[in-house]
């Protein structure tokens, strides 16, 4: 995962959202490239964590520090007034972001060495049916084909995973924790969604990040994540993965949410598993799960109908 679930946030995307407020109709077919682009992206990050020497919760330190290291001349440069304008409510709801994400990453991460990769993957991707229950909560009425759409995606990991639950008290565990971060990231992609109504992609993807790597920090301290150390293959990878993962991956996932909702971009995220299962096979010479393609199609399938649903309800 990668966790959690933006186009001016990076120096490549600079020319997305300006104007919060715009309509956003004329913006749905570049928001679709740039979901494709954001998918691709993190699709990248279990290759490069897995093929990372580094400890997990350092390596969801360094992706956020990296990215902001990146970010920060743009920002200031750029955005400062707008950064230093922002309303009480949005920056108090990016910080929530901030932390929803690292906890996401805290909760995630650490399941991969409790519990198989499968059961971690299938529990960890069920941030779309999260995010339509919050949705319900919080008073919205998603249609029956939300629903519908993202129990079908979910549906299609579990098909290209498996179901391998343990009952052992450290299996156990970690699919708690598994699913804990799932959770967290659909609390990510809605508060993400709420925050972009009225502030860019770059100040909140900026204050969400930041936050995000302060935390981490303070949970590799204690637990006694070494943050160095690394040979420079590592750290190589550590590049990669913030450009491709955390810039190209989450940041995207950041601009395109306000346009097309968080039911649709966060079942879209459930399309890294099998992308990350088709890396594997190129770069690592893996060679892809027979369930690879129908999973695939299924996912794509689930996602149609979310789509559909929220093109209805906006029409």
């Amino acid at each position: 995962m990668s966790a959690a679930p933006s186009a001016e946030t990076t120096p490549a995307a600079s020319t997305a959202d300006a104007e919060p407020g715009a309509a956003l109709h004329a913006k749905v077919p570049l928001d679709f490239a740039l979901l494709a682009v954001a998918i691709a992206g993190v699709s990248l990050s279990a290759p490069l964590v897995a093929a990372t020497a580094a400890p997990a919760l350092a390596i969801a330190f360094w992706r956020n520090a990296m990215a902001i290291g990146v970010l920060s001349p743009f920002v200031w440069l750029r955005h400062r007034r707008e950064l230093l304008g922002m309303g009480r409510r949005p920056f108090k709801l990016s910080l929530a972001s901030g932390l929803v994400l690292a906890l996401h990453f805290g909760l995630w991460l650490p399941s991969l060495t409790m519990t198989s990769v499968a059961s971690a993957t299938a529990l960890g991707t069920t941030t779309p049916v999260w995010t339509t229950l919050f949705l319900w909560i919080r008073g919205h009425r998603p249609p029956r084909m939300v629903w519908l759409g993202s129990a079908l995606a979910v549906a299609g990991v579990v098909l290209l995973t498996g179901v391998d639950l343990s009952l052992s008290p450290r299996a156990l565990a970690g699919d708690a924790l598994a699913l804990g971060g799932g959770i967290a990231a659909a609390g990510y992609v809605l508060l993400g969604a709420e925050v972009r109504r009225t502030v860019s992609t770059t100040a909140y993807t900026y204050v969400c990040y930041s936050t995000t790597a302060v935390a981490l920090l303070a949970v590799c301290l204690a637990s006694g994540s070494a943050l160095g150390g690394y040979d420079g293959g590592a750290w190589a990878k550590l590049v990669a993965l913030t450009v491709a993962a955390q810039l190209l991956g989450h940041s995207l996932l950041n601009r395109v949410v306000r346009g097309l909702g968080a039911s649709t971009t966060s079942t879209a995220i459930l399309l890294e598993t099998p992308g990350a299962a088709l890396v594997a096979a190129i770069w690592l010479g893996q060679t892809p799960p027979v369930a690879a393609y129908p999973a695939l199609a299924v996912i794509l399938a689930g996602l149609a109908l979310v789509i559909l649903a929220d093109r209805r309800k906006a029409a």
